[in-house]
């Protein structure tokens, strides 16, 4: 499958697809309806719409939300070629991502995180267009918008502010103006949340968006679930940073930027997911999109596939254990 998987055959997609139905069909048979979150009025606002649309079905929210993982998987895959993260276009970041979501049943209900992630790569497919791009200060308002976006959904999300300024630094050579523009597109969508809440009447309801939790556990019943969990990824990130130091170490300084940036955004994920409200159970999907990438490496290590091909079948085995563990 791994072969399959490093083609960039419009057929794979459909591979993937089955692939993501067969992981994900736990989260299938047990569907569950997403509940309103204290604190969190925006998500909630979006909720009611969409369980009107839904049909407050609880099997339609998890299907549309299996589906909005396959297309996070394909745009982190598109992300990848597109600024040629690995030496060679393939689907294989769009398979871990498929996989590591599927390792914790919750993450496969429908949650404001699934909202967030498309926000948080949209700005960091826009980011790595900064050093080449003809218009840098369209590009820098654009991210800086979108990660303010996310702020909207729950407040921890500020922390990705942090996101903005590695890009200001790494990509671009000091420029008061695009700072000027970076703080401009950050405040717009709070200006325009404030306004609303002024011309409805709402303002008393911000007073619940400043609101930072602590979230460092897991709702499961196994400890040696967590045990296989945990280690499974450990093991799966050092042999993603292990190959990701030969593979990046050919590239170009554009594509090495580009990397460093990602172990950024996988670090700030870690800090954002540790801070957010427990109530928010699928908090750690935030940092699996940069984790997947990462991880992809050490399946697209072409001069050691004996050691390409052990990943691949160990993540396997880890999706399997989790799988059959958790309860």
């Amino acid at each position: 499958m791994l072969r399959f998987l490093k083609n960039n055959s419009p057929f794979t997609v459909i591979i993937l697809f089955i692939f993501a139905l067969v992981v994900k069909m736990p989260a299938l048979l047990h569907p569950q309806m997403p509940l309103p979150v204290e604190r969190h009025f925006f998500y909630n606002y979006i909720l009611k719409g969409l369980s009107v649309v839904l049909l407050n079905s609880a099997f339609l929210f998890t299907l549309v939300t299996i589906v909005i993982l396959f297309g996070q998987s394909i745009l982190i895959k598109n992300i990848a070629d597109r600024h040629k993260l690995f030496p060679r276009y393939t689907y294989v970041p769009s398979f871990v991502y498929l996989l590591l979501t599927s390792v914790y049943v919750p993450f496969n209900h429908f949650n404001e995180t699934h909202l967030i992630i498309f926000l948080l790569l949209a700005a960091v497919n826009n980011m790595f267009s900064f050093p080449q791009t003809p218009h840098p200060r369209k590009l820098i308002y654009n991210v800086a918008f979108l990660l303010s976006c996310a702020a909207l959904f729950q407040f921890s999300m500020l922390i990705y502010f942090l996101m903005l300024l590695v890009g200001m630094v790494m990509f671009r050579t000091f420029n008061g103006g695009e700072w000027s523009v970076a703080l401009m597109g950050y405040f717009t969508p709070l200006y325009f949340l404030v306004c609303i809440l002024f011309l409805a009447d709402g303002l008393p309801v911000l007073a619940m968006w400043p609101y930072v939790g602590f979230s460092l556990s897991l709702d499961v019943i196994s400890p040696l679930y967590l045990a296989v969990l945990f280690s499974g990824l450990i093991v799966l990130l050092a042999a993603g940073v292990y190959a990701m130091r030969k593979n990046v170490a050919l590239s170009n300084i554009y594509v090495r930027r580009d990397w460093i940036a990602i172990s950024y955004y996988l670090i700030i994920s870690l800090l954002v997911a540790a801070l957010t409200d427990n109530a928010i159970k699928s908090a750690w999907l935030i940092a699996i999109p940069a984790l997947s990438i990462i991880i992809s490496h050490a399946l697209l290590l072409e001069k050691n596939k004996r050691f390409s091909n052990f990943i691949f079948y160990f993540s396997l085995v880890l999706l399997a254990a989790c799988l059959w563990l958790y309860k």
